[in-house]
């Protein structure tokens, strides 16, 4: 399960406060079997954030990939889970793209419901997370 401070991290990184530098540090440390339960909880995400086949030309985009790169080619291929889930497949030394690839997706997807949920008081992952106020109140709930 993803941790609260993660969580934080990756939809600080959707609503432009971070660089993904920060979220690639972190992924690169972890082993591979780590690395792929990360891609899975982003995944889950994604598909939290009802993200669309149309998504995928502007989250290429948002990874900086070539089109060329092979995560980049098969997400637009087919069912968009069952890419997801190959490119999280793919071996180790596909990975720091395919989290690439799936930020950007996270990222597209999340912008869209952030215009129309953002302060939701019940969905805290639409709060403005350059307040440090607000990220202390989250993190209080969680622990």
């Amino acid at each position: 399960m993803l941790r609260i401070e993660n969580a934080i991290l990756l939809n600080q990184y959707a609503q432009g406060l971070i660089d993904s530098d920060i979220i690639v540090d972190y992924f690169l440390k972890l082993d591979i079997f780590d690395k792929r339960n990360y891609l899975n909880e982003i995944k889950a995400l994604i598909f939290q954030n009802k993200s669309i086949k149309s998504d995928v030309p502007t989250a290429i985009i948002e990874s900086n990939l070539k089109p060329t790169f092979t995560p980049c080619v098969l997400i637009l291929k087919g069912e968009l889970n069952i890419q997801l889930r190959k490119i999280i497949n793919m071996p180790e030394q596909e990975m720091k793209k395919s989290l690439l690839l799936i930020l950007g997706l996270f990222k597209v997807s999340y912008l869209r419901n952030f215009s129309l949920e953002k302060d939701n008081p019940n969905k805290w992952w639409y709060w403005d997370l350059s307040d440090r106020g607000k990220i202390n109140n989250i993190l209080e709930m969680f622990n």
